[in-house]
């Protein structure tokens, strides 16, 4: 719930921000098409782009809701809080490319393969919409 998450620290509580709401969906989808255009030719950062697009997406529909993520863990902040408003399996394809990105920028190079870019760049589209329809 929205309160376990104030309680952890993770989110904090501001007015609602239809520009802040705005200019993150517009970066979601910048970025969707910038990891399409990767695709081709780097497939580590096609999925690092994909997931970022999802991540913004996560961000607006905070700000939607009132609130933004702590500055510590925020990525995992955003997940979590998305995670209250979509389907659970969403929410773990959310998680599931977090960590991977994750590991794919501070881990190990190639680590992603075409097929995983393309599904990170397929679920983003999906889970960007699926944000946008739940903005209303």
């Amino acid at each position: 719930m929205i309160e376990d998450l104030e309680r952890q620290g993770l989110i904090q509580r501001l007015p609602p921000d239809p520009k802040k709401v705005a200019d993150a969906m517009a970066l979601a989808r910048r970025d969707i098409d910038t990891a399409r255009t990767l695709l081709s030719t780097d497939c580590d950062w096609a999925y690092t782009i994909a997931y970022n697009a999802v991540l913004q997406a996560g961000r607006a529909l905070m700000f939607a809701k009132g609130y933004r993520p702590d500055s510590a863990n925020q990525h995992i902040s955003v997940v979590k809080f998305a995670g209250l408003f979509l389907s659970e399996g969403d929410a773990l394809v959310f998680d599931r490319m977090r960590r991977k990105r994750h590991s794919s920028v501070y881990d190990t190079v190639g680590t992603i393969s075409a097929a995983e870019a393309e599904f990170a760049v397929s679920a983003a589209v999906a889970l960007v919409q699926k944000v946008t329809t739940l903005l209303g």
